[in-house]
């Protein structure tokens, strides 16, 4: 194997070659010079063919060396036609000819190697472009493959510095208030990061050769970016930031998706262990009421445990009123779920909703108004009936003692509305959404009698699967009214 070892005596050559490979142009051109002006004299040329030769050689030495290397060559190619080709030959003598040839040589060098010169800056920034467009495509392909499990800014910007061979990112995410950096920073870059978020404009430090971007999602400033120590264009830095922005987004909105997608088997979870646990409750419940009901239609008890024996039979009832709830809203979280409509009249389960009510007090409260005629509509007789009635309920629960509750149906052809309107507490308007969250109580209902937040819930589920709409309106120094819109039976649509 031969090895070969670099010694002062080879070095020489090659640091004086490569200090003379920029005139190497103007030497090659000399020498063409040199052998054209020979062979044209020889062959007694005229001097327009001769000088058509010089220029060709002039305009290569303009291509290939620049301005100045063309002006020497110029200079030559002139001095060499006045020499050889203009009378008297063989001498220096000024002529009328001598000038014009040395303008158009000076003019074409001129010309050529501005030209020359502005094809090469375009070429270098065609490449430099096309080297950025790579860059930005691989920088946005691996941020797709990024893990977002752990500080995704801190690798979005790594990812940056790397791919671009900066020294230095910095990353302000104005959304959450938080900076992410790789690499060290000139003092200050964290405040210049901010003001290009702030200002909402674009900014280059040639001092540092850093650029500040702001970061933008549209045309909403979400963000600043700093590249420390690059020679990129604008049009690259800018799109740079777009990419951060949207990257930065992207990983909120896997984020947002993966709490969701938690929250939804939370919530199955949830609702399969309470579904469990009141089929679970259904059967002692059953046999405690039966017990109940059997001691109290046996008789030959004493007006105490008479007392103690309705106590325990009423709130049997209520556990089974409750279990009954948690299976319904069970029932209604089925995919599968679909209620069995048939052409049906308010008034009845209005009248049998308030007829449920242990209290004739309670019942005497209610003051129904109903159409003449009444329009139909097409839904589930039972799952209606379960949505008044908790509307019912909540009135009761809710208004104030011995006050007037209303109930009003109207219709408008396409739908039939229903309002149970009581006077008491006035749920805030922020509220008026969440009181539909299952478990969900408005702050004002706290002191009230206590509830499972499951009521109004289990209401709007029903609603829904009949293509309708619930919701609520407070009426200040009044009370609240609840609504629901169901599809009249000629609207409606299968």
């Amino acid at each position: 194997m031969a090895l070969s070892f670099a010694t002062p005596y080879n070095r020489a050559p090659r640091k004086l070659s490569r200090k003379l490979a920029p005139a190497l142009p103007c030497g090659l051109a000399l020498a063409g010079l040199a052998v054209c002006t020979w062979g044209s004299f020889r062959l007694e040329q005229t001097f327009a063919f001769t000088g058509f030769l010089h220029l060709v050689i002039v305009v290569l030495a303009a291509v290939y060396g620049g301005f100045w290397q063309a002006t020497v060559v110029s200079v030559a190619a002139a001095a060499c036609l006045n020499y050889f080709f203009v009378p008297p030959i063989f001498s220096f003598a000024n002529s009328p000819a001598n000038w014009v040839a040395l303008g158009a040589f000076e003019f074409t060098a001129l010309v050529i190697s501005r030209l020359s010169l502005r094809a090469r800056i375009e070429a270098v920034e065609a490449v430099a472009r096309r080297r950025e467009m790579e860059r930005l495509y691989e920088t946005s392909r691996r941020i797709l493959l990024l893990d977002h499990r752990g500080e995704s800014g801190d690798l979005i910007a790594a990812l940056i510095r790397e791919t671009f061979g900066l020294r230095a990112v910095r990353l302000f995410d104005a959304l959450s208030g938080t900076t992410y950096q790789s690499g060290e920073m000139a003092a200050g870059a964290g405040q210049q990061t901010r003001d290009a978020y702030f200002l909402a404009a674009d900014s280059f430090d040639p001092q540092t050769g850093t650029w500040y971007c702001v970061l933008r999602l549209g045309t909403r400033a979400v963000g600043g970016l700093a590249l420390h120590d690059t020679h990129m264009t604008k049009l690259a830095a800018t799109a740079l930031a777009s990419l951060s922005a949207v990257s930065l987004e992207r990983v909120r909105a896997l984020r947002r998706e993966a709490r969701a997608e938690a929250a939804r088997q939370t919530e199955q979870l949830r609702t399969a262990v309470l579904d469990a646990l009141a089929h679970q409750f259904k059967t002692p419940l059953t046999v405690a009421r039966t017990a109940s009901s059997g001691l109290l239609a046996v008789g030959g008890l004493t007006e105490l445990q008479t007392e103690l024996v309705t106590v325990i039979d009423e709130q049997a009832r209520t556990l089974d009123h409750l279990a009954s709830r948690l299976l319904s809203a069970g029932m209604l979280d089925s995919t599968d779920f679909k209620p069995k409509c048939e052409p049906l009249l308010l008034s009845g389960p209005i009248r049998d909703a308030i007829g449920r009510l242990d209290q004739e007090t309670d019942r005497q409260r209610f003051v129904v108004s109903m159409p003449d005629p009444e329009a139909p509509i097409l839904a589930d007789r039972e799952l209606i009936l379960t949505s008044i009635a908790q509307l019912v309920d909540n009135a009761i629960k809710y208004s104030e003692p011995g006050s007037a509750i209303e109930i009003a149906c109207t219709s408008n052809g396409t739908a039939v509305v229903l309002t149970v309107r009581n006077k008491g507490i006035v749920i805030a308007q922020q509220d008026r959404e969440r009181v539909f969250e299952r478990f969900y109580r408005a702050p004002e209902t706290q002191h009230l009698p206590a509830g499972t937040g499951l009521g109004l819930s289990i209401v709007k589920k029903i609603v829904a699967s009949h293509r309708g709409s619930v919701w609520v309106e407070g009426e200040a120094g009044y009370g609240t009214s609840f609504s629901m819109s169901l599809p009249a039976a000629g609207a409606h649509t299968h």
